[in-house]
């Protein structure tokens, strides 16, 4: 059974962490348009 984990664990792993990150930097970058847009009007 353990054999296949590490396999399995590992790109799922990066697989949730790459989505995780490129949301967060979405939801930072969205952020601050809004900010300087707010500052402009």
């Amino acid at each position: 059974m353990w054999d296949w984990f590490p396999i399995v664990f590992f790109p799922l792993k990066l697989l949730v962490l790459g989505t995780g990150m490129f949301f967060a930097i979405k939801w930072h970058r969205d952020q601050a348009r809004k900010d300087g847009q707010d500052k402009r009007t």
